[in-house]
């Protein structure tokens, strides 16, 4: 049986919002795009899924998602997560009656695609079944076999929703990246300790760094990239990561503006995540 998944996505500015305090609203919506990317690009890759279906009215995600390979769905209802997924399953069965689809979350930056197979291959068995997220209390897939409604009921405590629908459990060993979304600076940090996607690591790059040299007395310095670039900050930059003093060598997350020889660093604090 081969699926063709769901992909929610909301638009990119207000996504992620509980990343904010961790990551700042700018690198947020830009994280939560490279969750997406890497989340959709193991997908395509599994051989279990036919499509995937990305539901958003966010233009830049969605020139993003498609130059992947995804099929970008506006989101017409506009009335939420599970009406989004409601929208695209309907869509995809008004093509194919006959479409076996899985509601998947876009948050999912370490999905790896055999692992991915494994849940699928483990959906099939059902003619609806969900897989729970790390924490044991949310969702992260939902199936329906050929004729069944995918009834999603996402959101806060979905996995006993789901069970209490009558879905089936799935209950797998080894598929920890298809469990791991992210909402938290805790969330990445576990995501990243299985081993982020190319995009996700490639946006997190931008945002880290080590301080390398710092004056207590105009609050300025430079930090120096992962790839070993330095890069100075001012003491607007100093002052607006709201910190009192900074030691070299201590790591830090960083907002960064303009290219070449004008790149500079306009915001600094303590890493953390």
């Amino acid at each position: 049986m081969t699926w063709t998944l769901v992909v929610p996505l909301k638009p990119l500015a207000r996504a992620k919002t509980r990343l904010s305090a961790a990551a700042g609203d700018g690198p947020r919506a830009s994280l939560a795009l490279a969750f997406a990317q890497d989340t959709v690009g193991a997908a395509l890759a599994s051989r279990w899924v036919r499509e995937v279906t990305v539901v958003t009215d966010d233009p830049l995600a969605g020139r993003e998602l498609s130059a992947l390979g995804a099929r970008i769905l506006p989101d017409s209802p506009g009335l939420g997560l599970n009406a989004a997924l409601a929208h695209g399953a309907r869509a995809v069965r008004g093509e194919r009656p006959e479409a076996a689809v899985a509601a998947l979350n876009a948050d999912l930056p370490a999905l790896r695609t055999a692992e991915l197979d494994l849940v699928l291959e483990a959906a099939a068995g059902f003619s609806r079944a969900f897989l729970a997220d790390a924490a044991g209390v949310g969702t992260t897939l939902l199936s329906a076999a050929p004729g069944t409604e995918l009834a999603p009921a996402f959101g806060g405590p979905s996995r006993d929703r789901h069970r209490a629908s009558g879905a089936r459990e799935i209950e797998l060993a080894g598929v920890d990246s298809v469990r791991r979304d992210v909402d938290t600076a805790g969330d990445l940090r576990a995501a990243v300790a299985l081993g982020v996607g190319a995009h996700t690591r490639a946006r997190l790059a931008d945002m880290q760094g080590t301080a390398y040299t710092y004056d207590p007395e105009t609050r300025a310095g430079s930090v120096l990239l992962d790839d070993g670039t330095p890069l100075p900050f001012d003491t607007a930059a100093f002052d607006a990561g709201g910190l009192r003093m900074l030691r070299p060598g201590q790591r830090v997350r960083i907002e960064v503006e303009g290219e070449g020889e004008q790149r500079r660093v306009v915001f600094v604090t303590l890493q953390t995540f």
